[in-house]
């Protein structure tokens, strides 16, 4: 019998693989196109996201969705997640374990988006996607290629709210995913981009 996307999200509905599955309001499991070249990862869902049942809906959301749509994407040309699908309390960091019970579901999603690229957004979604303790600012900004997808770790738009000095670097880390995305011929090229919206600098 085949496992289609309804039994994923059936799937990911039932889990109680960890205490995280005793205080969410909902699962949150995706926006955005079930298949898409680009996926984007973040930590968890925060208290917004637990009662919408939606990734990023809140003000980091938000700071997001700007940065896609000026740089010309469209809900077609993403699919945006978390390394948890339930909203750790009090928004807390996942732990080491939380995030283990939860990786299956993500790479069962993976291969449902089939991407080619993927965006981990802040320190939390390197370190467990990556299995990595190397400092985001380290990293970010810079492309690896690992099973076949090129991976681009860059700041979480949360971080940008409280430290609005670093808005440009991600501002060009989602540039760069562009211009990936361009060359490899995976979106058609969009001209007259700013790097940056006027009064926002």
């Amino acid at each position: 019998m085949s496992y289609a996307w309804p039994d994923f999200v059936d799937e990911c509905k039932r889990c109680k693989a960890c205490s995280l599955s005793e205080t969410r309001n909902n699962v949150v499991i995706y926006r955005g196109a079930i298949r898409a070249q680009l996926m984007i990862v973040g930590e968890g869902p925060g208290a917004n996201e637990d009662l919408q049942g939606m990734p990023f809906v809140g003000q980091a959301g938000r700071l997001l969705d700007l940065l896609l749509q000026a740089y010309g994407f469209t809900g077609d040309d993403f699919h945006i997640c978390n390394i948890v699908k339930c909203r750790p309390p009090e928004n807390r960091v996942p732990t080491a374990e939380e995030a283990k019970m939860c990786m299956p579901l993500l790479a069962k999603q993976i291969r449902f988006a089939k991407p080619k690229i993927i965006v981990l957004l802040g320190k939390t979604a390197y370190k467990y996607f990556m299995n990595s303790d190397e400092p985001i600012g380290k990293v970010r900004g810079r492309f690896i290629e690992k099973n076949d997808f090129l991976i681009l770790p860059t700041f979480h738009p949360a971080y940008i709210l409280r430290n609005n000095n670093e808005r440009i670097t991600l501002w060009r880390d989602i540039g760069l995913v562009r211009e990936k995305m361009e060359a490899l011929g995976l979106i058609a090229p969009l001209s007259d981009i700013p790097l940056m919206p006027e009064g926002r600098g």
